[in-house]
């Protein structure tokens, strides 16, 4: 399995999806809520949904915990592209899990935003995130708003294959 997203010609995330977005695409806290899009290939047969994670480990080191910007699944496997705003759109079918701005640390309480997509906003130098595909060979019993820890637990032993690509964004 593969995955692809179109990096600005610096190799960044574009800014339309993370700290710098223009206010249209922003919360109104000033976080990023256009996701990405994201091409999808070589799917295995066996696969009858993709589900995928969009985590900031870098982030360790200044909130003490990787933070969570997007989790999505029950995306129908023969998807080929999961297009640009899709955490907000509608335009394909998904269920989208809590991302880290909802947090006691950060404060948000809007599940419009706390559970879609929440844009890199790297405080202290540029970071990498880690987007991960998985092909499952199941359907996942959640609703939009479960946890990263729920997620994992649901798709062990469901994994048919997975893809990872790291994706800078900058300060």
């Amino acid at each position: 399995m593969k995955i692809s997203v179109q990096l600005d010609k610096n190799g960044y995330l574009p800014d339309k999806y993370a700290k710098y977005a223009p206010k249209e695409l922003q919360n109104p806290s000033g976080n990023a809520i256009c996701s990405f899009p994201s091409e999808i290939s070589d799917v295995p047969s066996g696969a009858k949904t993709l589900a995928l994670t969009f985590i900031d480990y870098d982030a360790i080191q200044v909130s003490r915990f990787a933070w969570v910007h997007w989790i999505a699944c029950n995306i129908a496997a023969d998807t080929k592209l999961i297009p640009e705003n899709a955490a907000l759109s509608g335009e394909i079918s998904v269920v989208q899990g809590a991302n880290s701005y909802g947090s006691f640390f950060v404060g948000e309480t809007d599940p419009n935003f706390i559970f879609r997509y929440g844009g890199p906003k790297p405080p202290d130098a540029d970071h990498d995130y880690t987007l991960v595909i998985y092909a499952l060979d199941t359907e996942l019993d959640f609703r939009d708003g479960y946890f990263l820890n729920d997620f994992y637990k649901a798709i062990r032993g469901h994994v048919v294959d997975q893809a990872e690509l790291m994706i800078k964004a900058r300060v």
